[in-house]
């Protein structure tokens, strides 16, 4: 579609366009800025200017080319019929609706929004934060009739956002809190979401009371709301089915509803295993669970977390391993609910088995993690990498190390082992993301290439022999 006083068109075939840092005019919020957030609040009919588009602080134009700024949007809406329990699901939709203007890329959701504008936009004329504000407000109008108001305010004076983002965040902790108590036994369906099928086509997320969305913004009841609201949209019922296995929350209503909308990729689906065919996942999940098999743990990062995850790798790594709709048994992206929730990775533990996460994090969610194991999982400050993680652990005597072999055990063997020890095992289910590593063929001789990809390799010994020395022997 196009309006006449929009310089750029508009439309879903613009939703999944990325803007590359080199095409970018501007990147707004992003992993480089502490301060970020989207908001859209119902408010009464009189306290809604139906068109009006403010901006509080330099205007795109004026922003400094290829620069990160903080940035904030906040969409107010009024109509008769609506309610405020519909508010996270409009908040949802700004997602899309930034994405269907040409040269906007917008990802993830709520405080860790990202978005950027692309230079040839811009040199077309969208100079201006009012265009994108007109398109957000025609957008809600044309998909949600109920909304017969809307007005939009951004925010990219520095102090301003920070402000604005305490209010967000308190915000966003009251509609947490609604779904809170509620669990997976006492319904009869949950809801699919379909939303982000555009970056990640066969990702189906699951939402049940007791498993909030990935991304963080969208609970059960918010899913309900949407799929009753607009029954043609992302949101959709699912019959819970037969429960086959309560523990790991295998339903058989979710695996037909993953086979359909996966197209045919993701057959099964365990609600609330990590380890065993978790979830498949989009990309704008709030954080990463990763399985540790140096320590038999679960280490979390999220996505504000600017170094890297005790595992030696950076939430950026890990996100382009688990993303893109795969199901990737031992990492899985997980919103900051999820960790409140009593069904949090149930068949491995739950919080007995986490043995790592940033310590912002750690804060956040202070009221879930038992008392007893909150000073016995490590953050930044106590560990920074595997070796300093295992001193850590056995000092505080963290549950997971009872799990371990016992040293007198593992020197035995390791006394008895052959010079040329058998190569180890590992658990088929587990794959660890690493960098592609090859090594290249030697100037002269036999040519072979070698590539390691989503694997871990320890091994005393490494051999190389020629296949035709191998014939000879025989």
């Amino acid at each position: 579609m196009s309006f006449a006083d929009i310089p750029v068109d508009v439309g879903v075939v613009y939703e999944g366009e990325r803007v590359r840092k080199e095409q970018m005019f501007v990147e707004l919020g992003g992993p480089d800025e502490d301060h970020k957030f989207e908001l859209l609040l119902v408010k009464p009919m009189e306290e809604v200017e139906d068109g009006k588009v403010e901006v509080v602080g330099p205007d795109l134009k004026d922003l400094p080319e290829g620069e990160h700024v903080p940035f904030g949007v906040k969409v107010e809406v009024a109509g008769e019929q609506l309610e405020r329990d519909l508010e996270g699901v409009f908040e949802r939709r700004i997602h899309d609706f930034f994405n269907y203007i040409q040269g906007v890329m917008h990802l993830n959701q709520r405080d860790t929004i990202w978005l950027r504008v692309a230079k040839s936009s811009v040199q077309k004329g969208l100079d201006s934060f009012r265009y994108i504000g007109l398109v957000l407000q025609r957008m809600f109008k044309a998909e949600f009739p109920i909304i017969e108001k809307a007005q939009v305010t951004f925010y990219t004076d520095p102090k301003a956002v920070e402000e604005q983002l305490k209010f967000a965040r308190e915000v966003y902790e009251a509609r947490d809190a609604r779904v809170r108590g509620m669990r997976d036994e006492d319904v009869d369906e949950f809801y699919g979401c379909t939303l982000c099928q555009s970056f990640a086509p066969t990702n189906v997320c699951i939402i049940t009371p007791q498993r909030y969305a990935a991304c963080g913004a969208i609970s059960w009841l918010d899913a309900r709301a949407s799929a009753r609201i607009n029954p043609s949209g992302p949101n959709f019922p699912i019959p819970k089915g037969e429960c086959k296995d309560p523990d790991l929350g295998w339903y058989t209503g979710v695996d037909e509803a993953a086979k359909k909308y996966s197209m045919g990729e993701i057959e099964h689906i365990n609600l609330y295993s990590l380890l065993d065919h978790p979830p498949c996942i989009c990309g704008c999940f709030e954080a990463v669970a990763f399985y540790i098999p140096e320590v038999d743990g679960i280490g979390i990062v999220h996505r504000d977390f600017k170094g890297v995850a005790v595992n030696g790798l950076p939430f950026s790594t890990l996100a382009d391993q688990t993303a893109g709709g795969r199901q990737v048994p031992g990492f899985n992206g997980i919103s900051i609910e999820y960790m409140r929730s009593s069904r949090f990775f149930k068949p491995e533990g739950g919080w007995s088995r986490v043995v790592w996460l940033p310590k912002a994090v750690k804060e956040r969610v202070k009221d879930a993690i038992p008392p007893e194991l909150y000073d016995k999982i490590a953050t930044e400050e106590d560990a920074t990498n595997l070796e300093e993680l295992k001193e850590f652990l056995k000092r505080v005597n963290h549950p997971v190390v009872e799990r371990w072999p016992k040293e007198e055990e593992e020197e035995e063997v390791e006394e008895a082992a052959p010079p040329e020890a058998a190569p180890p095992t590992f658990a088929p289910t587990v794959q660890v993301p690493m960098q592609p590593v090859t090594m290249p063929a030697a100037p002269a001789g036999p040519s072979f290439k070698i590539s390691f990809k989503n694997v871990r390799v320890r091994a005393e010994k490494l051999v190389f022999r020629k296949l035709e020395e191998e014939k000879k022997k025989k």
